[in-house]
C-alpha cells in the first residue's frame, strides 16, 4: 500500500514581508501538520514561546488565520551572547473550502502547539417547508 503521507523537511522560515504588522519583532511561518478523518480536519501547528492568551486564530470569508504573539524570556540579570533559535511571532493562513461547519471550529493550546479542529459540515439534509397561503 502506498504513503500517502507528504512530509517537507523545512527550516525555520521568517516573513520577509510583514505588510500590516503593528509589532516590530521578526515574524515566521509555523510549521504545521494537517490530518484528516471522516468527520474534521485537524490542522497542528508549532507556536513555541505562545499560549493561548497570546494566540488569534480568526475565520474570515473562506480564510482562516492565526496569528500568535511571543515575548522573548531573558532571564534575569544575564544578557543574550549568542543565539541559533530565532525568536519571533507566528503567522499563517489557510484557505478553507466551504465543507467545513465554520460554527464549531475548535481551537486548543498546550506547550506550544496549536490544535484546530475544523468539523466537516454533515450532508444537506430534507427539511419539509410549510406552505402558508397570503
Amino acid at each position: 500500500m502506498a504513503d500517502k503521507t507528504s512530509t517537507l523537511n523545512i527550516e525555520k522560515q521568517e516573513i520577509s514581508t510583514p505588510e500590516e504588522r503593528t509589532r516590530d519583532v521578526r515574524c515566521f511561518v509555523p510549521r504545521t501538520d494537517i490530518y484528516e478523518t471522516d468527520d474534521a480536519i485537524m490542522v497542528v501547528t508549532d507556536i513555541p514561546g505562545a499560549d493561548e492568551k497570546n494566540v488569534d486564530v480568526t475565520l474570515e470569508k473562506n480564510v482562516l488565520t492565526i496569528d500568535a504573539r511571543v515575548e522573548p524570556q531573558i532571564p534575569e540579570g544575564f544578557t543574550l551572547t549568542y543565539a541559533e533559535y530565532g525568536i519571533g511571532d507566528y503567522q499563517r493562513s489557510f484557505s478553507i473550502s466551504e465543507q467545513i461547519d465554520r460554527d464549531h471550529i475548535e481551537a486548543t493550546v498546550k506547550n506550544g502547539v496549536l490544535h484546530l479542529k475544523l468539523p466537516k459540515a454533515g450532508p444537506a439534509k430534507t427539511q419539509k417547508i410549510k406552505v402558508k397561503s397570503n
